[in-house]
This record gives structure tokens, C-alpha cells and sequence, in this order.
């Protein structure tokens, strides 16, 4: 009988013989990013970044995302919702739908106008409009003994082809304003 003799360390990651410390003058030789599309007009820029251990890309990553400024959904405003998706589920989820707009052609709120102080009146300055509005229904050419839900129901799982933008003030005539609509399910609704 052999019984598995697995070494354990003081460090994860850490195994004899094996140099893992952190070196600067290794990480600047082993360290390169080619960059693989650049383009200013979309604003897009895809690299590579090669030689760098996992934690250190995420951590980049992470910044990138902290810093690049973005437009995302913040305050939903639920009318009726027979779904059985809770409403705060349902709010988080809409915030994760990626906005392509501008953020730089709008106004940002200071802190003091933010939370209590929100502004009721949508402003074309700093806020962009949308409505969602799916009904769930039996589907009555549905075949015989089917239990698949997408057969069954029409609108059985709401997408973002369902998010509508709504224009406020001139936002209809600006370039600027383009919302990004795809086929993410938001969530099943039977």
C-alpha cells in the first residue's frame, strides 16, 4: 500500500526548490505588453501582457476598471414585477448591462447630489433613460406535452433586445448616445 505524501509549506505557492520571490529586475526582464488593436475612435485597446504572474495582471485589470470612466444603471424604479425575481435582484442585474456611452459628454454628480438629494427629473446632463417592459404568456401553438419553458411561454426569458432607450431633452439627435443591445438573458420569467 502507498500512501500519498503531499509536503506541506508555510507559503501556497511555495515548493522546495522553486525561487518565487518577487524580483524587480526579473519582472523587467520577463515583463512585456504588445499591444494587439488600438483605436481611438471606439476608444478600444486590446494587449497582451506577458510574463507577469496572474495576481499582478488581475491587479491591473482592477485598476483599469476602477479608473476608466463608464455609464451603468444606478437608480431602477420597478412599477410591477410579477416575476419570480426579486426586484433587488432584478435592479443589480440591469446594473450589470453594459452602457456604450460617453461618459465624458456627460455631467457627473457631486456627492452631495447624489443618494437622498437625486434628482427626480431626469436631466439629458447627466442621465440616461430606459424603459423595460416584457409580459410573460402562454404560448398557445406550443407542441403537445412539451416541458421545455422556452416552447411553452412567449417572452419566457427576458433579454437585453427588451431594453428600450428612452431620449431625454436632445439626447435623440447627439452621436454620442449609443446603448449597447444584446441577447444577455437578464433573468427567466415562468
Amino acid at each position: 500500500m502507498h500512501w500519498l505524501q503531499a509536503r506541506s509549506t508555510d507559503f501556497p505557492g511555495n515548493y522546495p526548490g522553486c525561487d518565487d520571490s518577487w524580483d524587480y529586475k526579473r519582472f523587467e526582464k520577463r515583463f512585456s505588453i504588445s499591444v494587439a488593436q488600438l483605436n481611438f475612435e471606439e476608444m478600444v485597446m486590446v494587449f497582451d501582457m506577458v510574463g507577469v504572474d496572474a495576481a499582478i495582471a488581475n491587479s491591473i485589470r482592477r485598476v483599469l476598471i476602477a479608473e476608466v470612466p463608464t455609464m451603468a444603471i444606478e437608480k431602477v424604479y420597478i412599477h410591477s414585477n410579477t416575476s419570480i425575481v426579486q426586484d433587488e435582484v432584478l435592479a443589480h442585474r440591469l446594473g450589470l448591462i453594459p452602457i456604450n456611452a460617453d461618459p465624458r459628454k456627460f455631467k457627473t454628480l457631486s456627492p452631495m447630489q447624489t443618494g437622498e438629494n437625486w434628482p427626480d427629473t431626469p436631466s439629458a446632463d447627466h442621465m440616461i433613460e430606459f424603459t423595460l417592459k416584457v409580459k410573460c404568456s402562454h404560448n398557445t401553438h406550443a407542441l403537445k406535452g412539451s416541458h421545455d419553458p422556452e416552447q411553452l411561454y412567449l417572452n419566457s426569458q427576458v433579454t437585453t433586445s427588451a431594453f428600450k432607450w428612452i431620449p431625454i431633452g436632445n439626447q435623440a439627435q447627439k452621436v454620442w448616445v449609443m446603448v449597447w443591445i444584446g441577447s444577455l438573458i437578464l433573468f427567466p420569467d415562468f
